[in-house]
C-alpha cells in the first residue's frame, strides 16, 4: 500500500495518506479507481465513507492511547483513553478526513489523518524517533481497519 508519510519541518505534526486499494464491501465501498476527482468527491460524501471515516477514529485512537497507558490497573480490557481534559494526551487527531488520493493517472478516495504532538514545541517538527513511531502506528492502523 502507497502510505505517505508527511512531515511538518517545523511544526510538531505529520499528515498521513491512505489511498483505499481493496474494495470495502462492508462501507459499501466497491469501486475505487475512478477517472476523474469529480467521481472520488461522490464517494467521500458516501453514507460508507463516513461510516469508514468514524470506525478509523476509533481505530486510531486506540493505537495512539497504547502508547498512553495509564498506570492504574485496568483489568476489564477497555482503553484508558485519558478523556479528562487537564491530562493532555502526547499525540493527538487534528485531522482525520476523506482525501483525493492520485497514483499515475487514476484517483482513488483515501484517508488523509493529521496528528500533532503536544509534547513538542510549537516551532519543531518531529525527531526520527516520533516520525519512526507514527509510521509502525500508519501500519498497524492500516492492518486492523484491512486496508491493504
Amino acid at each position: 500500500m502507497p502510505l505517505k508519510i508527511i512531515p511538518d519541518e517545523d511544526k510538531p505534526s505529520v499528515a498521513i495518506e491512505i489511498p483505499l486499494e481493496k474494495p470495502l464491501p462492508d462501507y459499501d465501498l466497491e469501486e475505487l479507481r475512478l477517472p476523474t476527482p469529480r467521481d472520488v468527491d461522490s464517494v467521500l460524501v458516501s453514507q460508507g465513507f463516513r461510516d469508514l471515516v468514524d470506525d478509523a477514529r476509533g481505530v486510531l485512537m486506540e493505537i495512539l492511547c497504547a502508547h498512553h497507558k495509564s498506570i492504574t490497573d485496568n483489568p476489564g480490557g477497555f482503553t484508558d483513553m485519558h478523556l479528562n481534559p487537564e491530562i493532555a494526551h502526547p499525540m493527538e487527531i487534528t485531522q482525520l478526513t476523506g482525501a483525493i488520493c492520485t497514483q499515475d493517472v487514476i484517483y482513488r478516495p483515501g484517508l488523509w489523518i493529521v496528528l500533532k504532538d503536544n509534547h513538542v514545541p510549537p516551532n519543531q517538527g518531529l525527531s526520527p524517533a516520533l516520525l519512526e513511531r507514527v509510521k509502525q502506528d500508519a501500519h498497524e492502523f492500516v492492518r486492523r481497519m484491512d486496508l491493504a
